[in-house]
Formats: C-alpha cells, sequence, structure tokens
C-alpha cells in the first residue's frame, strides 16, 4: 500500500482546509482530487456535472486514482465526496474519513467567512432535503471503506489534524 493519507468525507466537511493545515504543520505536499480533475478538464467540477454528466465525472475520478496509485507517495490527498466510490482506493494509501452530522455541515457552510462561495461551489446545498438524503446514503458507505474515522463535528483544527498524525505515516 502506499504511503499517503487519503481524506474522504461529505462534501463540506473540510477536507481540503483539514489538508491545508496538516501541510502547514507537517510539512507534507498535499494534493487535492477536484483541483486535479478540474485542472485536467480546464473547468469546474460543477460545470463538468452540467456539461457531460455524472457518470463523465465518475470516469474522470477513476483516471485520477490511477494516476495517484502510479504516481503519488507519501502525500496527503483531500478527495471529493463521491471519490470513495473508486475501484482502488484501498491501494491509494491510509483511508481516513473526516465525519460530523449532516447538520453541523451545513451549518459550517452557512457560518463560513465565505459561505457564498462556499455554497455556490456546491450546488446540491441549494436543495437541503436532497443534500441531506445523500448524506444518509453515503455515511455508511465511507464507513464501509475507511480505515479510520475521525469525529470532528465540534473540534478545532489542530485537534484534528493531531489525530490523523497518530493514525499515519507522514
Amino acid at each position: 500500500m502506499k504511503k499517503n493519507i487519503i481524506l474522504i468525507g461529505f462534501m463540506g466537511i473540510g477536507k481540503g482546509t483539514t489538508a491545508r493545515a496538516y501541510s502547514e504543520k507537517y510539512g507534507v505536499f498535499i494534493v487535492d482530487t477536484d483541483d486535479l480533475i478540474e485542472s485536467k478538464e480546464n473547468q469546474k467540477i460543477k460545470n463538468i456535472f452540467e456539461d457531460k454528466g455524472e457518470k463523465y465525472f465518475r470516469k474522470l475520478e477513476q483516471e485520477c486514482a490511477n494516476w495517484i496509485e502510479s504516481s503519488v507517495n507519501h502525500t496527503f490527498i483531500s478527495c471529493g465526496g463521491g471519490f470513495y466510490k473508486v475501484e482502488n482506493l484501498k491501494k491509494l494509501g491510509k483511508v481516513v474519513l473526516l465525519n460530523a452530522s449532516y447538520d453541523w455541515i451545513y451549518n459550517r457552510l452557512l457560518t463560513a467567512e465565505n459561505s457564498k462561495a462556499k455554497l455556490k461551489k456546491r450546488p446540491l446545498f441549494s436543495e437541503p432535503k436532497k443534500a441531506k438524503k445523500l448524506y444518509k446514503e453515503r455515511e455508511k458507505a465511507y464507513r464501509k471503506v475507511a480505515d479510520a474515522v475521525i469525529d470532528i463535528e465540534n473540534k478545532d483544527i489542530k485537534t484534528i489534524i493531531k489525530e490523523i498524525k497518530k493514525l499515519s505515516y507522514i
């Protein structure tokens, strides 16, 4: 298995924020799978979904996972909310789930300093009932693929990254 940390969890939970804080504290490289896909396609995730559909996007996620498997090591990888479905996830590194309740995640986005931008980036949250349904559908699936679960609700970022560090080798 690769010596990467693969951070999964529901959209808006703070995977990117956690990755940046971890990198700053421990000096490791970070990769964001959504950023990689946007760079490859020269298009925002939202637009990829609108123009080419979810099936195409999931194909891009698998291509991204294959690249990580063949080319990336000793890296902290923040993944999009649906990345947990890639077929080679366990080969990419230690899978760490950030976990919190739907209401906590939604409130985090609503009260963020740049909440309009955060919500715009995640159009599903414009329909909270659909977002909550998706959260419930994914909750068990996330746990099933995770090597470790970190409950982050009401924890500060320093505590979260210390808990991840205890689980990892980078």
